[in-house]
This record gives structure tokens, sequence and C-alpha cells, in this order.
């Protein structure tokens, strides 16, 4: 409760200072995050966006009182200046060309600049993780979205028909289509688990940042392990899903159960 009433005082004392950033911040990205909410936002692969948002800014807020205290009476940065330049010319592209990665991305470089032309190079060492936080939010190129899901698909097709055989299962697999007693399934690019490993990625390593565990081999071996876990559940996922189609028709699998799985 202490640590809460003493950030809100800071932050209260630094209003005065701050307030007209943030209210040239607002002016600008407003639109972007309205359209990121009617639009990518709203798609169930990039559903993450608005928590990665959420998450930062808490984190922000979280260091905001170290960051005034690490950066008092430091020199600030002129290399500020070209960051800032380069988020503006980030944006314009961005937001003219309609480049949502360039848009995105322009955020952070933005904030990178504010903070580095207000409190200097040691404001952005401690504000560090949630900038890089900030990434996750935003989408990945559609060709690396491709290169990237292909070999998943192939992965998750194999390991499950393997577990289905193993489980004697009148199943069989060309590709990425799987064949189970009369059925056909396709499995398709959200069942690869690429949006899902970004996502518990992210969020295991919030939960690395907000914990701060001492041991660096836990940490380590943490977010690891986050990879093979994301895999596994879009495996039982496409189990699931195809066990359903088998014993219930095609109807129920590709009904409520498969957004539900």
């Amino acid at each position: 409760m202490a640590n809460f009433t003493t950030r809100i005082l800071i932050l209260k004392a630094d209003m005065p200072e701050w307030w007209p950033i943030l209210l040239g911040m607002l002016v600008l990205y407003a639109p972007t995050f309205y359209d990121l909410f009617n639009g990518l936002w709203a798609t169930e692969e990039q559903m993450h966006g608005p928590v990665i948002l959420a998450l930062s800014i808490w984190l922000i807020y979280r260091l905001w009182p170290r960051m005034m205290e690490k950066s008092a009476g430091k020199p600030t940065a002129a290399a500020g200046w070209l960051v800032f330049v380069i988020a503006l010319v980030l944006y314009i592209i961005g937001r003219s060309q309609q480049i949502m990665l360039f848009e995105m991305s322009s955020f952070i470089w933005m904030i990178a600049a504010i903070l580095l032309i207000k409190r200097g190079s040691s404001a952005l060492k401690v504000m560090w993780f949630p900038l890089f936080f900030l990434l996750f939010m935003i989408p990945l190129p559609g060709t690396v979205v491709i290169v990237l899901t292909m070999p998943m698909k192939m992965a998750v097709s194999y390991v499950t028909e393997q577990i289905l055989y193993w489980a004697d299962y009148p199943i069989s697999r060309n590709g990425v289509i799987l064949q189970i007693g009369q059925y056909q399934l396709l499995v398709a690019d959200a069942c690869a688990g690429l949006q899902t490993l970004l996502t518990l990625e992210s969020l295991g390593l919030f939960y690395l940042n907000v914990v701060r565990h001492t041991s660096v081999f836990r940490n380590v071996v943490l977010a690891i392990l986050i990879v093979p876990i994301s895999f596994a559940a879009n495996v039982i996922r496409v189990i699931t899903l195809t066990l359903i189609t088998y014993y219930f028709g095609d109807e129920a699998g590709q009904g409520f159960l498969h957004g539900f799985a």
C-alpha cells in the first residue's frame, strides 16, 4: 500500500512536466489504436495485442519512480532527437501508406526518444523491458508468418498422426492433411501455434520480469520450456478436434467445439 501511495505521489509531482507530452502522444496515436481495436486486434490471431499494451503501461507505471530516481540530475541524450526523427518518419510512412508494422513500431521508438530527450540514457536503461515487451504487440510480416507457419503445421500434423496411430486409430497423413476414418482434416495456420507461442513467450517473459527470481538458470529454463509447452498445447488441440470429428462428425468438429478447443 505504501509503494502504491508513493507512486501516486511521484506521478502527481511529475504531471506538470509530463502531461503536455502525454497529450501529444494521445493526439498522435489515438487514431492508430482506434484502428487496431476495430481491426487487427479484433481478430483471433492478434487478440493478445491489447493485453501486451496494458501490461506494458503497467510496467512503465511500476518502474516510473525508479526511473525518475536513477535519471535525476543526469544529462539528456542528444541521440534522443535522432530517435525522435526515426519515430516520426516511421509514423508518417506507416500512417500514410497504411503499413501497421511501421505505425506500431513508431510508438515504441517515440517513447524511447522522449525518455532520452527528457531524462537521458539512464531512464532508457530502467525502461528497457517495457519497451522490449511492446514488440510482442506488433504483428509479424506476412512473409515471416508463412515461412514459420508451414514447418510448425507439418510438425503438429506429424506428431498428431503418430500419437493417434499408436493409439490404434485409422489415421494417415498427406502433408498437413489428416485422414481419419472417412473424414479429412486440414491443419490450418491457426493450428500451427505460432501466435500461441508468441503470446505464451511474451507472458512468460513478463512473469519472469515481475518475479525477478535470482536464479538465472531457472529463468532461462522457464523461457525455453515455453516453446515445447506451446507446441504440446497445439498438438493436444489438433488431436482433440480430430477425435471429435471422428466420433461426432465433421459438423461437430468445425462448429462450436472447434473454437472452444
